[in-house]
């Protein structure tokens, strides 16, 4: 019986060292995984999006942005030099986007140059690069996936990734802004701390990906200040076996954020610190705190558990007089500090930007779309490491997933990371529910929880499911189209008319200037146009969006002095846009209720307005 086992053993190891490989086996490898669900998904992306595409730019403000500063840094702008000059009062606007991103978006376009005219090479490339963030996505969701389970797991983790992936809408063609980067960054840091084997090489990467996170968006520093807690706890439980981790980890972090701050920060911005961008602020905290634990990696094992714990204490207290020192008022929401007109006029509008609470005031359907994935995932977790089930890699999740769902409470956008990461716990679910219905298939319950625990574990089902209860049936054809809509909404009224580039491209017509429009239009302005504008829908931008809403409510003979002060010649007015609406409907007597009702001022002359648009355009003379 024992050669006979042995026999088979040696049979499977064989076969398993074949060349030749069917192709269901050569599936269980990790890259061949990796590689067929990644052109999968490209390809659905692909299909989904592109025949009806009308413009290769993403339909999000940010990624028009984004554009906008790669064109600006491609034309000869410093690395360091982020003004967008274009943008807000006269001098321009200090934007908090970092060039990390800029650069690979502009070395694609400045290759794909050398064969196609600038228009398509710009095209192509912003086709290129959120596509092939899908790869690197899906790797880290496979190693994540391998490192907690077997290949079942990595196979329902990467069928998950996939939906994730075709649903959400940064991989979409054109979507260039920084948040499908930080989504990878994210996906990383979580394989990398999943490793069992404790590899230094795993948390080196995770504590180079975590400055990276930092250094692209200010807003995945909760989540990093997470990451960092869980690997000081690991060491401080484990003892000598994370030491090498932690230690790992710690000069990563430290060596990368010190070289990342030296290579995005000029050196005049230095003593500058800004709660929206790596500066002197982010820096120092983590600077003090990496070193901190890197230094206690080397303390004796004879202290203990005890001993380290004390080493955790300090340097907790040393991160905390660090921030309260050196940027106080990082610890609080940047938005905090919004001039409440604008908090009232512009960003009760972002929903993205809403709470958790205010989001299922104004999109009940969609909500459990946002909410429900994380909250089972984080129930998964916390089950599994009360039933002592793999604690360290469930505690690990737990922990990611906990500060990215209370991201996403206070601001909606943060879901995306919360859903990605419920990834993984889900699918280790799923794996084991497939399992029992297998060993069962008699057992009708086993095969009807499998399926339907399956079904919950994908976000885009509960919005569906919550679409059909808000709206009915009508509202999910609605969702539909609108999941895989590659441009805006093809509305026919006058307000949508106003926002397309056609219309806008009438600016064309007249000579540079500083334009007023609402907000919402400045990045698609500052992109087809030469002009300059007042209003951008950013938060660094606040002089520009409060001038032009004290313009629209000012009484005609006072708005003048405002277009005069911020040197405006151009008023792009739109009677039916939800923010113009919003100030003629505040100041009945201001200079947007007065064009609404066709009362214009004497210093506005109404240019020829094309009949396919609902906006106008008036040339600001002054005397």
């Amino acid at each position: 019986m024992q050669n006979t086992a042995l026999l088979r053993m040696k049979r499977l190891t064989a076969a398993s060292s074949s060349p030749v490989l069917p192709a269901t086996r050569r599936l269980e490898r990790l890259p061949a995984a990796v590689a067929v669900y990644s052109i999968l998904t490209i390809l659905i992306l692909a299909g989904l999006n592109l025949p009806g595409a009308r413009d290769y730019v993403g339909v999000d403000n940010d990624d028009v942005m984004r554009l906008v500063q790669v064109r600006d840094f491609l034309g000869g702008q410093s690395w360091f030099d982020l003004m967008q000059y274009r943008l807000g009062l006269p001098g321009g606007t200090l934007m908090h986007w970092s060039r990390i991103i800029d650069l690979p978006i502009a070395a694609l376009i400045k290759v794909f140059s050398l064969i196609l005219p600038s228009e398509r090479a710009e095209a192509l490339a912003l086709l290129v690069w959120p596509f092939f963030l899908v790869i690197p996505l899906m790797t880290a969701i496979a190693v994540a996936a391998r490192r907690i389970g077997d290949r079942v797991v990595m196979h329902i983790a990467l069928m998950l990734a996939a939906v994730f992936v075709v649903t959400a809408n940064r991989f979409l063609p054109g979507a260039i802004d920084h948040h499908n980067v930080q989504l990878v960054l994210v996906a990383t840091i979580a394989a990398c701390l999943l490793d069992p084997a404790r590899r230094a090489g795993s948390f080196a990467l995770a504590g180079f990906a975590s400055a990276l996170a930092i250094a692209i968006g200010a807003e995945t520093t909760p989540l990093v200040a997470v990451v960092c807690i869980v690997v000081a706890l690991l060491w401080a439980l484990e003892g000598t076996r994370s030491r090498t981790a932690a230690r790992a980890f710690s000069l990563s972090l430290l060596l990368s954020i010190s070289a990342l701050f030296l290579a995005t920060v000029p050196s005049e911005h230095y003593r500058l610190v800004t709660c929206d961008s790596l500066s002197i602020g982010y820096y120092a905290i983590i600077a003090a705190g990496a070193a901190a634990l890197f230094v206690a990696t080397f303390l004796p094992d004879r202290l203990g558990l005890a001993g380290r714990s004390a080493a955790l204490v300090i340097i907790g207290a040393l991160v905390l007089l660090s921030a309260l020192a050196v940027a106080p008022q990082c610890l609080q929401n940047p938005l905090n500090e919004l001039d409440p007109l604008l908090q009232t006029m512009w960003l009760d509008g972002v929903l993205e930007a809403q709470s958790f609470w205010r989001w299922l005031e104004v999109e009940p359907a969609s909500f459990g779309g946002f909410y429900a994935v994380p909250v089972f995932a984080l129930a998964v977790c916390l089950f599994r490491v009360i039933r002592g089930d793999d604690v360290r890699s469930h505690a690990i999740l737990f922990g990611l997933l906990l500060i990215s769902f209370v991201i996403a409470l206070i601001q909606v956008r943060g879901a995306a990371f919360a859903n990605l990461l419920a990834i993984l716990p889900v699918a280790l679910l799923i794996a084991d529910l497939r399992r029992n219905s297998n060993a069962e298939p008699d057992n009708i319950g086993a095969g009807f929880f499998f399926v339907v625990v399956t079904l919950l574990s994908v976000p885009s089902v509960w919005i569906l499911s919550g679409v059909f209860i808000v709206e009915g049936t009508m509202g999910i054809s609605n969702r539909m189209r609108s999941l895989v809509a590659a441009g805006p909404a093809s509305g026919t009224d006058a307000g949508a008319a106003c926002e397309t580039l056609q219309s806008l491209a009438q600016l064309n017509d007249l000579p540079a200037g500083t334009v007023v429009a609402p907000s919402d239009y400045g990045a698609d302005i500052l992109r087809i146009t030469p002009h300059r504008v007042l209003s951008g829908p950013y938060h660094r931008n606040q002089g520009g969006m409060l001038t032009e809403l004290h313009i629209g409510l000012a009484e005609p003979a006072e708005a003048a002095a405002f277009l005069r002060g911020s040197e405006s010649t151009i008023i792009a007015f739109c009677p039916t846009n939800i923010q113009t609406e919003k100030i003629a409907k505040m100041k009945p007597d201001g200079l947007y209720a007065a064009l609404e009702a066709g009362r214009i001022p004497d210093y506005l002359q109404p240019l020829p307005q094309d009949p396919q648009s609902g906006l106008t355009i008036y040339r600001v003379v002054l005397p």
